[in-house]
């Protein structure tokens, strides 16, 4: 074994104390993250392209859509079969959310926590605003009003609920 892999092999046994953790697979994740940052930034430069400075009113837009994309992502009962083969279903977690467990080791256990992890999932939901802003800004700017109106309407149902329930008591 070399002297690196070595180290990092005591690293990680300090690290964990003899719990499961992935961090190989961490790594790989934040490497794959890294890359794709830096080629979207690079690609970007290189085509000039229109949205260099993000304002109040897309930073807004961008917060709330982010909020919802990601909860939608993660939480959601329509997009469990996305999360299915990396998580297992343990309950409901909310008004339309779902509570899961994230199964399997390595790559798939990582993958089942960044998916299930609504601030996991947000930073690369920002990640692809970003780079929409970037690329396509009409679209993504259509795109993050809708998630926002959404957003609004889902705050509306919950105080709606809220009110019901209240008038009844």
């Amino acid at each position: 074994m070399t002297k690196v892999a070595e180290h990092a092999r005591r690293q990680k046994e300090k690290y964990t104390a003899g719990a499961e953790r992935p961090l190989g697979s961490y790594l790989a994740t934040l490497a794959v993250y890294g890359l794709t940052t830096g080629a979207l930034a690079l690609l970007a430069r290189r085509r000039a392209a229109p949205a260099t400075r993000v304002g109040a009113a897309d930073l807004a837009l961008m917060t709330v859509t982010t909020h919802k994309l990601a909860r939608l992502i993660s939480k959601d009962p329509v997009t469990s079969p996305l999360r299915a083969p990396f998580t297992r279903y343990a309950g409901t977690a909310g008004p339309s959310e779902l509570a899961e467990e994230v199964r399997g080791h390595g790559a798939r256990h990582v993958v089942g926590e960044l998916i299930t992890c609504p601030f996991c999932t947000a930073q690369w939901v920002a990640t692809a605003y970003a780079a929409g802003l970037a690329f396509a800004p009409d679209a993504t700017r259509l795109a993050g009003a809708t998630m926002t109106a959404v957003a609004g309407s889902d705050w509306l149902q919950l105080a709606y609920a809220r009110l019901q329930r209240a008038a009844e008591e």
